[in-house]
């Protein structure tokens, strides 16, 4: 089964970020402040104003910096997915 967001709705995947500190301990997410990192699986295809479609900022395969308590968590085939408007994303990560 594969989603497809609509209109400015972008689907993604939270990403769990890990850390290394100057003495070589590996820190995850679970032990420090989280990130709200995603990589964008899916997007759509801009929102509609004015007949035109506006062109989206991100596409598959970036990391992005979302608003922390954005979207609609759905579970599909076991994984859990955001699905997001485009202006929850704060940031595209480089």
């Amino acid at each position: 089964m594969k989603l497809n967001p609509l209109a400015d709705r972008v689907v993604v995947k939270m990403v769990e970020l890990e850390e290394t500190t100057k003495s070589g301990i590996i820190l995850t997410a679970s032990s420090k402040e989280k990130t709200q990192v995603a990589e964008v699986l899916a997007v759509g295809p801009g929102e509609l104003k004015d007949g035109a479609r506006i062109p989206m900022s991100v596409k598959i395969g970036d990391k992005v910096v979302t608003s922390e308590y954005c979207g609609t968590k759905i579970k599909l085939e076991g994984t859990e997915y955001v699905i997001i408007s485009e202006s929850d994303i704060l940031a595209i990560v480089e």
